[in-house]
């Protein structure tokens, strides 16, 4: 079935950006009451997942949701889509960030944060940044919302106004604006010249938008300075802003890692990809899978280094950054299962990951550590917190029940199907790298004797256990119904 393109009013497919763009100044104005101030984020993350909740029948049924802002010149307008691609990434993050308004008020509250009132208001941006990428109809679009994440994540990395935190901002700033205006910026220019217009094509992903006739050489160089341009994506060696952005608060590094910047640098490259040059164009120019194998190097190197850190917050970002490679290897194989394995893998990894990372800054805020040794013996005094732990490394390892199997299934079988066994290899190689420095954490933290007296921790707050299990477990029902986000990719991923 041929999805339908449907044309409708901004009442539908504007309300969730509308939602996030109101939100943050309704924070604003409650800067004088911390419950006011928390209570505008909770309604807005909930009113936001609603309103995106509301087209899930409409996309599912096969249509694709459009609806144009305004237009500035022929072919460059301010629009936007809902498809599958687009539900995927629009559910997740305004799903997660309900959960991540509650872990905030435990976090920020428990260590009584300064400015907390910017530090809301900054948060809610992002995800409006992340709303408007997901429902980007064209390259402009999504360029425009790409920008405003960056611009507020910044302030967020650099929230504790030390030199490491400025440090840490500065490297942030320089490396994803560096890369948007040298790279991204000029692919969007040529885009343009090229095709005369920058609108994905939707509902097809064989067809890209480049005309049959356009110069070779040229869409190759466009394609490039888009891969390299998307630095979000944190590929080696483009990678090295992630983890210096560990400095800021856990609840940003989980906004970093899981909900709206790297997983809007993936989801643009997928998107560019597959809705802008298409399988044919990818396969006609040899570019998927040298693409592939680049980025198979990132899954190994990181996850090298990831085993050497004995800081959990950088082991978990050079992890994030091996794993956010699962999802540009699966497209870049541009096979069926291979890249459903890759888009799934966009939900499947921000529930596990933002557990991770839950879990980090609830040891963190209960005994103020983040090294794995001195965790040694934790989980027997916070045994919620280490069980969600458990549950989210194995999805990242890559075994069932958790969602992460699933990702793997399909990766390591698109691999299978076209013979690719460097790839194939690879994928393996990075599940057993994976074990080597997950394992170790959560077998210390049960079954090792403690290296400092950990008889006088125990659990964080509930505003921060509550919502790193519930997350544990959606990774777990994800893994045991994986239908509920591969519906989308299945509507989305038609050859």
């Amino acid at each position: 079935m041929t999805p339908v393109t449907e044309t409708i009013t901004s009442a539908r497919l504007i309300l969730p950006i509308a939602i996030t763009f109101v939100a943050p100044f309704l924070i604003w104005l409650n800067i004088k009451n911390e419950n006011r101030r928390e209570a505008c984020s909770f309604i807005a993350s909930i009113l936001t997942f609603v309103a995106v909740l509301s087209m899930v029948p409409a996309v599912l049924d096969g249509k694709i949701l459009k609806y144009t802002l305004f237009t500035l010149m022929p072919g460059v307008t301010v629009s936007f889509c809902a498809d599958g691609l687009a539900m995927i990434f629009a559910l997740l993050s305004s799903c997660l960030w309900i959960f991540t308004t509650a872990y905030n008020i435990g976090y920020m509250r428990g260590l009584k944060e300064h400015a907390q009132t910017r530090y809301y208001f900054c948060f809610a941006v992002a995800i409006f940044g992340a709303q408007g990428v997901a429902f980007s109809a064209n390259i402009f679009t999504m360029y425009l919302f790409y920008e405003i994440i960056t611009v507020f994540t910044y302030i967020l990395v650099g929230h504790h106004q030390d030199e490491e935190g400025y440090y840490g901002a500065r490297k942030y700033m320089v490396y994803l604006t560096g890369a948007a205006k040298l790279f991204l910026l000029p692919a969007v220019i040529l885009t343009y010249v090229l095709c005369g217009t920058l609108d994905f094509h939707l509902g097809d992903i064989s067809k890209g938008m480049f005309p049959a006739d356009a110069n070779p050489t040229l869409v190759t160089i466009t394609y490039c300075l888009f891969f390299v341009g998307l630095g979000k994506a944190a590929v080696m060696p483009w990678h090295n802003w992630l983890p210096g952005a560990m400095v800021a608060p856990t609840p940003v590094s989980a906004l970093l890692h899981a909900v709206a910047v790297v997983k809007a640098g993936v989801y643009c490259v997928s998107r560019v990809i597959l809705s802008g040059f298409g399988v044919d164009t990818m396969h006609n120019l040899g570019l998927g899978i040298p693409t592939a194998y680049f980025v198979a190097f990132t899954i190994l190197a990181a996850s090298i280094i990831a085993i050497t850190k004995d800081d959990l917050k950088a082991m978990l970002a050079f992890s994030t950054v091996s794993q956010l490679s699962y999802i540009i290897i699966g497209v870049a194989m541009l096979t069926p299962m291979a890249v459903q394995g890759g888009l799934v893998h966009i939900a499947h990894h921000g529930f596990s990951k933002i557990t991770l990372f839950y879990t980090a800054g609830a040891i963190f805020v209960a005994t103020g550590t983040r090294s794995i040794r001195q965790m040694r013996g934790l989980g027997r005094r916070m045994p919620w917190t280490f069980a969600a732990f458990a549950l989210a490394s194995l999805s990242m390892i890559g075994l069932p029940p958790v969602c992460g199997f699933v990702s793997k299934w399909y990766l390591i079988n698109g691999a299978m199907n076209i013979g690719q066994w460097i790839l194939f290899s690879a994928l393996l190689l990075s599940t057993a790298l994976n074990v080597g420095y997950f394992v170790p954490v959560i077998f210390g933290a049960f079954f090792r004797r403690p290296v400092v007296d950990v008889a006088q921790y125990k659990e964080a707050s509930l505003a921060m256990v509550v919502p790193l299990f519930a997350t544990a477990i959606i990774s777990v029902l994800l893994g045991l119904y994986p239908q509920v986000f591969m519906n989308f990719v299945n509507i989305f991923g038609k050859f």
